[in-house]
């Protein structure tokens, strides 16, 4: 093997990983922050169940809304999406 084969070797493997890294990597950043957000979400979830009071579950599900920018809507005990007027 010469050296221009080895130089040629390399540079091609260079020029792979480059490629591999610029197809692959945001990909798969964006699918952990999804899969951490959905386990995170359920250990919420989780958390609130085992509150035996509906009064503290009410709570922590307004506190969650609110801070997830909706709006707690107390007839339904739903979050829903906050009106445009209020928006800031």
């Amino acid at each position: 093997m010469s050296l221009f084969d080895i130089i040629k070797l390399g540079v091609g493997a260079a020029v792979g990983f480059v490629l591999c890294m610029l197809l692959y990597v945001p990909g798969a950043v964006s699918d952990a922050r999804k899969a951490e957000a959905d386990r995170l979400t359920a250990a919420t979830n989780t958390a609130i169940g085992e509150l035996t009071n509906e009064a503290d579950k009410a709570r922590v599900r307004r506190r969650l809304c609110i801070e997830r920018g909706g709006m707690y809507l107390h007839e339904t005990g739903q979050c829903g999406e906050r009106p445009a007027a209020i928006n800031r």
